[in-house]
Order: structure tokens, then C-alpha cells, then sequence
């Protein structure tokens, strides 16, 4: 199979290796040509995982991404949310009927490149996916290696629209072989760890990131009282998914972290204690700029939030973290992030979301 990976960060790298390694003709770019030239002096990834160190070929390095996505059948970009609507001015004039773009774990993102490359003029039949959680847990490291800690064992995702789905699950399951297929798209979103896992390790772990050159907020930041925080925040993201239609499985934030063999969870049970023992998430936080408030908090939560208003959940531990992220970087993100009312969709009935979310932008 053809696949063209776009972007930079750490999971388009940890893409790149696993769609090579699993036989198909990988065409990587990155506009960043600076930080791209090992990659594209060599035409190889660096990559380290439980197999061992290893370089591993790929098909095309470039910077020119029609180059990368011509004859695409599979576009896979696994990079942060705040980053979607630059990506999606960019492909939009290269994408072609029945092309597939994945973008895990996309936070709804899927409905927005949809809908702004159906904004530019383009008026391809593309399937956009999203999913539950990124594929891997990854960090690029200092010798210009990428270190895959562990990836996923399921992977929920859903499709945009839903009658494509068959059509996308076909290409997207022959690099991720643990995916499991959702309603729809927002289904998917609605199963996203990050905006219920990384706000309340940032938001009541601020002092020690302010303070100390590097923190891991999920070694010494992951204490009893805020566990308990996400079990109260998880529980509203599982209520508005109940009142959305939305069935089991969940995948509670809480099975992952009690290291349940019998739960619902996206990582083996052991990612937890291999995620700490990495030391790679020991790090330096800076709350002003780190994805994890300007991803999972401005775009993840305050979808979480509004959507919740829409559909008559109250979400009171959701709201009060929306408020003091926003709070403690000068934002007000009801006003400014991705809330039901920004996207474009408060004025849907429920049965008016289930047909756009079925059969696409008309």
C-alpha cells in the first residue's frame, strides 16, 4: 500500500517506521527541512523499541508534499490538534477521491479538516479518522533516535463520515492491525485519554513544573487526590457519551490505571509502569505553550464542556478545569477553543448530528 506520512512530531516518526516495517512503500514528509535532513540525507527512520536499534528504509523523504501524497492511498498524520488546520490548508489542494487521512488521536479533528477542505473548494470524496489515543507512546531523543516505548493493543476510531468506513477501517487496519472500529468519528473523539488524563496532572501538579527544571507528572504528579480527580472527570466524558447513544466499551482512564488484565484499556497493562520507568515524560513543562494545555485543555476539554451543555450533562469537574487552565495562562478558552459553538454545530438537533456525523458535509 501506498502511504504518505506528513508532519514532524513524535508520532509521525513512530508512524513512518511501523507502516515501513509492515511492507508498504512509506512516503515521509516534513517542511522543516533543517530538522528533517538525517532523514532526508538517508531515506531511513532511526527507531527504538523493545526490538532493539535499527534504521529503516523508506520509500521517499521530502519536503514537497504533493510529492508525498500523489498516489497516496493512506495519509497518516498523528500530530497535535493545534497543528490540524495548518495541515489541512496545506493538503487541501492535493487530496483525490478516495483517499483516507488519519489523524489519532484528532480530538474531532476529523469533522474540521473535512470541513475546511470542503471550505477550500475541493470536493473529493476523503474518509478523515480519528481515534482514541495516539498509537504509541513516543519521545524523539537527543541522538536523533525515536523511542517507542509501547503502542497500543486497541484502538478505537471512527470515521468521517461513517459511511466510509469500510472503505478507510480497509487501509487503516493494514498498518494498525489493533484498531477497532467505532460508530463514528465523534465516538472516537469521545474516547480520547488526553483531555481527561493530562489536565488535572498539569493543572494540580503547576508549582513543582514551575519550580523544577524537570517533573514527570506521571511518576511523583500521579498521587490518590488527583486519581481522584480523573475518576469524577472521566465519569462526565462517559455520561455525555450515554447521553449521545454512545455504548460500551468506554475505556475508563481508571482500568489503565488500576493495571486491570480484565478492563477495557488502550496500552497493555503494564504501559503505565513502562511509561515511568522510561524517564523519557520526565521533562520540562512550560504550561504556556505545552500541548497538553493548549491540545487537551483549549481544544479537548472545551469540546468536553460544550458539548456536554448541548446534550444536558452536567460536567462541573470539567468546566472548573477549563476555567483554571484558562485562568492560569490569561485564556478564556470557552471563548476561544473548540467548543460545540465554535465548530459550527450548537444549532444541530441530535437527529441532524447523526446525519451529518453518517453522511458527510452535503
Amino acid at each position: 500500500m501506498e502511504v504518505a506520512v506528513l508532519g514532524g512530531g513524535h508520532g509521525c516518526y513512530a508512524a513512518a517506521a511501523d507502516a515501513a516495517e509492515a511492507g508498504h512503500n512509506v512516503r515521509f514528509w516534513r517542511r522543516d527541512a533543517d530538522a528533517f535532513r538525517p532523514v532526508l540525507d538517508s531515506s531511513t527512520v532511526l527507531v527504538s523499541d523493545s526490538k532493539g536499534r535499527r534504521e529503516i528504509p523508506l520509500s521517499l523523504a521530502t519536503t514537497n508534499v504533493a510529492e508525498a501524497m500523489e498516489g497516496a492511498e493512506l495519509i497518516l498524520s498523528p500530530l497535535p490538534g493545534t497543528t490540524q488546520a495548518g495541515l489541512g490548508e496545506t493538503i487541501a489542494p492535493h487530496l483525490k477521491d478516495g483517499q483516507v487521512v488519519f489523524i489519532p488521536p484528532g480530538t474531532f479533528g476529523s469533522y474540521l479538516m473535512a470541513r475546511q477542505v470542503r471550505d477550500s473548494g475541493n470536493t473529493a470524496e476523503v474518509a478523515f479518522g480519528d481515534a482514541g489515543t495516539l498509537p504509541w507512546l513516543v519521545r524523539k531523543q537527543a541522538d536523533g533516535s525515536t523511542r517507542i516505548t509501547t503502542r497500543t493493543v486497541r484502538l478505537p476510531s471512527g470515521i468521517f463520515p461513517a459511511r466510509l468506513s469500510d472503505h478507510a477501517f480497509g487501509l487503516i487496519e493494514q498498518v494498525f492491525t489493533e484498531t477497532e472500529r467505532r460508530r463514528d468519528a465523534l465516538d472516537a473523539a469521545l474516547l480520547n485519554y488526553g483531555p481527561i488524563i493530562h489536565p488535572p496532572l498539569i493543572l494540580m501538579n503547576a508549582g513543582p513544573l514551575a519550580h523544577f527544571d524537570a517533573w514527570d507528572i506521571h511518576n511523583e504528579g500521579t498521587q490518590t487526590t488527583i486519581r481522584n480527580v480523573h475518576n469524577a472527570l472521566d465519569a462526565e466524558r462517559i455520561a455525555i457519551r450515554e447521553a449521545l447513544g454512545y455504548g460500551a466499551p468506554h475505556f475508563p482512564l481508571a482500568d489503565h490505571y488500576n493495571r486491570d488484565p480484565a478492563g477495557d484499556t488502550m496500552y497493555s497493562v503494564t504501559s503505565h509502569d513502562e511509561l515511568v520507568g522510561s524517564s523519557d515524560w520526565r521533562e520540562d513543562i512550560d504550561l504556556f505553550t505545552h500541548r497538553y494545555m493548549l491540545e487537551d485543555i483549549a481544544l479537548g476539554l472545551a469540546l468536553l464542556v460544550s458539548l456536554g451543555d448541548w446534550a444536558g450533562v452536567p460536567c462541573p469537574v470539567a468546566t472548573g478545569l477549563l476555567a483554571i487552565g484558562g485562568a492560569a495562562i490569561g485564556k478564556d478558552f470557552r471563548a476561544t477553543g473548540r467548543t460545540w459553538e465554535n465548530i459550527g454545530l450548537a444549532g444541530l438537533g441530535q437527529g441532524e448530528l447523526r446525519t451529518l456525523l453518517d453522511e458527510g458535509i452535503s
